[in-house]
């Protein structure tokens, strides 16, 4: 399906499914937000270009619906963001006078026949990604008990949310059209980094005042 979106380029990566906290007060944004309230309440999250030029056409992105809006005295806002349907920017419109990008995007899905996960994959994946969520529910102070999505390709991108990717990776992931991929590419980063990220959460669970705050593991680059 194609649509015209606004567009929001920014260096993180929202998953479907996910929900992303983002605080807004560059100007553009400011209309960009303001006018998306006013319509469907939907944005498209982009990755930047290096040189901080529009994304290229080509670029990975997720569609963003407002879900909480949260405005502030001066102008600025707080909104949390929930990902739908991921997209390919395919244009840019012409002529249009907003101070911020609309694109003609292309929205995607998985490809048909690839959510079918064994059930050992699953639990693997399952028992793997809440240890995660437990190491960094005490490394940050967030907790968050909700129920893991039963359809396999929601359950691979709530997992990947968790993770604590760089921007780049993840946005590989992003791009995989098939939940069974996704699943053995987690299965592949998760075993690396979960007894770490548990390792950090005990030191931090004995020392809490030592004043040292979480950074993103190291994961290398293992789905390059």
């Amino acid at each position: 399906m194609s649509r015209l979106l606004p567009l929001f380029p920014l260096d993180v990566v929202l998953f479907p499914g996910a929900r992303l906290p983002l605080h807004i007060f560059e100007s553009r944004y400011r209309a960009l937000l303001a006018d998306v309230l006013a319509g469907d309440s939907r944005f498209g999250l982009v990755a930047p270009a290096p040189d901080g030029e529009a994304p290229p056409e080509g670029a990975l992105g997720c569609v963003a619906r407002v879900e909480a809006h949260q405005p502030l005295a001066d102008g600025r806002a707080n909104i949390v963001a929930a990902g739908e349907r991921r997209f390919v920017v395919r244009r840019y419109a012409e002529g249009d006078s907003t101070p911020y990008l609309i694109g003609l995007v292309e929205e995607f899905d998985d490809e048909e026949g690839s959510g079918d996960l064994p059930g050992d994959t699953l639990d693997m994946l399952r028992r793997l990604a809440e240890r995660c969520r437990a190491a960094l529910g005490e490394l940050t102070g967030l907790d968050d008990a909700s129920p893991w999505p039963d359809d396999a390709g929601e359950f691979t991108f709530r997992v990947a949310a968790v993770m604590p990717w760089e921007a780049h990776q993840a946005r590989r992931l992003l791009a995989v059209r098939s939940a069974a991929q996704r699943a053995d590419l987690l299965l592949r980063v998760l075993p690396q980094i979960v007894p770490e990220l548990e390792l950090r959460a005990s030191v931090h669970a004995r020392a809490p005042t030592n004043g040292k705050s979480h950074q993103p593991a190291d994961l290398g680059d293992p789905i390059g």
